[in-house]
């Protein structure tokens, strides 16, 4: 295979930062594209000088057109089930935007459709791929904070305010609100950083009026131990994301992408970290070449899909 082959569902906003990071590769080409909005197609074809790219209206006959190898999924959240078995049944591995499912059970169907495929599942966390977490994580597993005790995630976004009439808030497309959306990606760091298994929630959502959850607060109790609060803010005047990990040697604070490790009295240290070298559209594709393996695999995900299912359960938050 000289170049994979990719083509897309749905051109809207995070379909142009796969599109940029394919476009950097060379071992990557766009070679289809599908969405229900021309204009969004064409915005798309325009943006990236893509003039040559095959159009559909309709995924499936993008599909069946064939002459694909992979396929990313940028669509609404509720679509990536039925989306994306399709595109294992026309043969091609899948990357796939957050959340990979909306449920739990479409998860576990999901992963086992790509294994009988024999066609490699992706989901596009980019924190993986950050060296901010990736140094956290690496920390928590070295023990240099020492046993973890409680961890606090917290993520503040105009979320409410600027999603307002989009699909975000319908619950049939959104499959849930803030949570569900920008919210996967922090559910994601604290389940990735520390390996840790949640077995009880204790949840409260604020609707702030609208027709879905904006405002989640939750604690969580895992099994190994350590407790945890969740909070996914979506009311709110700016971007900003914190988490704390507190350990019985000390702690990893991160506030908007600045990281201090503490020890008790001491003062603060901060880690020097590497550069970036590879991000989730890159590994997707190194992973097809056999470079190495899927580094956001469905398995993973699918613990994403299981916790925000837990708190929405716990809830009683029925979105859709």
């Amino acid at each position: 295979m000289s170049k994979v082959r990719v083509g897309f569902i749905g051109t809207g906003g995070i379909s142009q930062w796969h599109a940029r990071q394919l476009l950097e590769l060379e071992e990557a080409e766009i070679v289809s594209i599908s969405d229900t909005s021309p204009v969004s197609r064409e915005k798309f074809v325009t943006k990236f000088e893509l003039n040559d790219v095959a159009q559909f209206d309709d995924y499936k006959e993008m599909l069946a057109a064939g002459g694909l190898d992979a396929v990313v999924i940028c669509s609404p959240h509720t679509l990536h089930f039925a989306q994306a078995m399709d595109v294992l049944e026309s043969g091609c591995h899948v990357l796939i935007e957050k959340p990979m499912t909306c449920s739990s059970e479409e998860a576990d169907l999901l992963i086992a459709a790509a294994e009988k495929a024999g066609k490699l599942l992706q989901v596009s966390y980019q924190r993986h791929f950050q060296p901010e977490f990736l140094y956290i994580r690496q920390a928590i597993a070295d023990g240099v904070i020492g046993k973890l005790t409680s961890i606090t995630a917290t993520l503040y976004q105009e979320w409410g305010q600027g999603t307002v009439g989009s699909w975000r808030q319908d619950p049939s497309l959104s499959g849930g609100g803030m949570l569900m959306d920008s919210g996967s990606h922090i559910v994601d760091v604290l389940l990735w950083t520390t390996g840790l298994t949640p077995v009880e929630v204790k949840p409260q959502l604020h609707m702030q009026g609208m027709p879905v959850e904006i405002d989640s607060f939750t604690s969580i109790r895992f099994a190994e131990g350590p407790v945890a609060g969740l909070n996914v803010i979506g009311y709110a005047p700016c971007w900003h994301e914190t988490f704390v990990f507190c350990g019985e040697d000390g702690g990893i604070f991160y506030d908007n992408g600045k990281i201090a490790l503490r020890r008790l009295r001491q003062e603060p240290i901060v880690p020097e970290l590497p550069k970036q070298t590879t991000n989730q559209d890159k590994s997707f594709i190194d992973a097809i070449l056999g470079r190495h393996e899927v580094l956001v695999p469905g398995i993973f995900a699918k613990k994403v899909v299981g916790l925000t299912e837990m708190i929405y359960q716990a809830a009683d938050y029925k979105p859709f």
